[in-house]
């Protein structure tokens, strides 16, 4: 079982090593004839643009983005600064030099992986898939009785920061970093799954198409995992496939069917504030400008954070969203599995949680109050600060930095619920009502407490459980996204996640105060 696992493993890291060197290699070749097309559809009418893209890139060969994406940039640059130096606005080119360069090398691919996308998709997601599958599906072999085995999680690269962790870590945090910030270099990406979104939407694959397809394989393959380690646990089974379906369906399908159908590409699962940017301006007027659907859009966006959000918290805890629903949490309860006994569980770790966690939130609402003022009044800025310019810093710094590249990049290193646990705006918004007006929370039987820590070991979200456990408290945390792995890996059945009756279990601290109590007003009326 071991060599099968091992042969899993060498498979994998080819499929992820090709995937890995395709930003910087590929073939490209700008016509004439294309590049005039990019001109009529962006309306640009810099001639410097023109003049310059012309003679220093139309016709010429490039091997890998690296070669093209400086020419496209310095164009933009040279451009632009003449203009404004000209005062020539109406000539200045708008676009992005990242966004452009991305366009131009997407329309100019013509090289073995342009020409063969069948054969480079087996090669990266193929061999991916297969590898993953052959190290996963022989512990169905070496499982054996009723119960989840964490054995040796200390002892193994992948799951106790060692040079597989290191790996995963790497590739993950320069995939968002292109995936963010040098888009052109994820272009030989997007002809991997062109079929897939030409078949999907009609339109060829974009950057943000491959990371759909990417979550949404990863959660795939993961998720095998997740019911081989699980299976005997059926609160597990259904949650995992329910994080799947929503993400699968919701999350990718739908949008891009809606595309194809003419209408504004919408996650209808994704509630504000996670979905900051549902109420910034070129969103509303987009919801606003079609018709019927885009209307249906806007009040359900509502509906759903104002209403659903805290009604659904109240009867069954944040844990209906975070960990049935949220595509953040499925990848973390999937992908991030392996990694979830590294989340701090320190008095520091908590404390910056609250604060941090919190003040993204503040600063959402505050960003969200300033833009639909914005909106409404018809102006650019609030109190003299440009909404513009806090839109763009949120986007930068939490919808990109912290919800990508740190809350996904850093699993292996820091656990798999970073961005739920520090950044998330809605967990925090979720948090509020569960701690102080919802029925859920996890009771405990502190009599039956061996006192083993497995729970509080394999807690996401830093949550001393057993702590809780030894006293018999129930636990009413904020931060609790109710996943039940606590109570999935006690030896002793001391945890259970409920929803009913405030009342819950009996306290087995109560009860033993009460009859102390009780034996010391019986000595003294003796």
């Amino acid at each position: 079982m071991k060599a099968i696992k091992n042969i899993g493993l060498v498979i994998f890291l080819i499929g992820l090593g090709i995937f890995t060197a395709l930003p910087l290699i590929g073939t490209f070749k700008l016509d004439q004839s294309t590049f005039d097309k990019i001109v009529a559809e962006k309306r640009i009418k810099s001639e410097l643009f023109i003049t310059d893209i012309t003679k220093n890139v139309v016709g010429k060969e490039f091997q890998g983005m690296q070669s093209i994406s400086p020419l496209v940039s310095a164009a933009i640059e040279n451009a632009n600064t003449q203009h404004v130096k000209n005062k020539e606005y109406k000539k200045k080119i708008y676009t992005k030099p990242s966004d452009m360069a991305t366009l131009i090398g997407k329309r100019s691919g013509n090289g073995f992986i342009a020409n063969n996308k069948g054969t480079m998709w087996f090669l990266t997601f193929g061999l991916g898939i297969i590898g993953a599958l052959l190290f996963i599906i022989p512990n169905v072999i070496l499982l054996g009785k009723k119960g989840i085995k964490n054995d040796g999680i200390y002892h193994e690269s992948a799951t106790n920061k060692g040079w597989v962790a290191w790996l995963v870590f790497i590739f993950l945090v320069g995939f968002y970093l292109i995936l963010y910030f040098k888009s052109e270099y994820a272009t030989n990406w997007t002809y991997l799954v062109d079929p897939i979104s030409e078949s999907l939407s009609g339109n060829p694959a974009g950057h943000w198409f491959v990371y759909g397809f990417m979550y949404c394989v990863i959660m795939t393959v993961m998720a095998i995992r997740m019911y081989i380690k699980y299976r005997h646990n059926m609160y597990q089974m259904v949650r995992t496939t329910s994080v799947l379906f929503f993400q699968i369906v919701f999350a990718f399908l739908i949008p891009e069917i809606m595309v194809r159908l003419q209408m504004p590409y919408y996650d209808f699962k994704n509630a504000f504030p996670l979905d900051y940017d549902f109420f910034f301006s070129w969103n509303l007027k987009q919801l606003l400008n079609s018709g019927g659907i885009g209307l249906f859009i806007l009040v359900w966006g509502i509906v759903l954070t104002l209403v659903v959000v805290p009604v659904m918290v109240y009867f069954f805890g944040k844990r209906w969203y975070c960990s049935w629903v949220c595509g953040c949490g499925g990848l973390a309860e999937t992908l991030g599995d392996p990694y979830r006994q590294h989340s701090s569980k320190s008095l520091f770790s908590w404390k910056i949680e609250r604060w941090l966690i919190h003040g993204v939130l503040l600063f959402a609402v505050v960003m969200t109050g300033m833009t639909l003022y914005s909106f409404f009044a018809e102006t650019s800025t609030v109190l003299g600060i440009k909404t513009q310019s806090i839109q763009n810093t949120y986007s930068l710094a939490i919808g990109s930095i912290f919800a990508g590249v740190i809350g996904t990049g850093f699993y292996p290193i820091f656990g798999n619920r970073v961005w739920c646990r520090f950044g998330c705006p809605l967990a925090a918004y979720l948090g509020f009502v569960q701690r102080f007006k919802s029925r859920f929370r996890i009771t405990t039987n502190g009599g039956q407490c061996i006192s083993c820590g497995n729970c509080s070991t394999y807690c996401e979200q830093g949550i001393d459980v057993r702590a809780y456990a030894q006293k018999g408290e129930n636990i009413v945390r904020s931060s609790c996204v109710g996943c039940g792995v606590c109570s999935a890996v006690c030896p002793r059945g001391v945890l259970k996640l409920e929803n009913g009756p405030l009342e819950g279990r009996i306290n087995p601290t109560e009860v033993l105060l009460g009859n102390d109590v009780d034996l010391m007003e019986l000595t003294n009326k003796k």
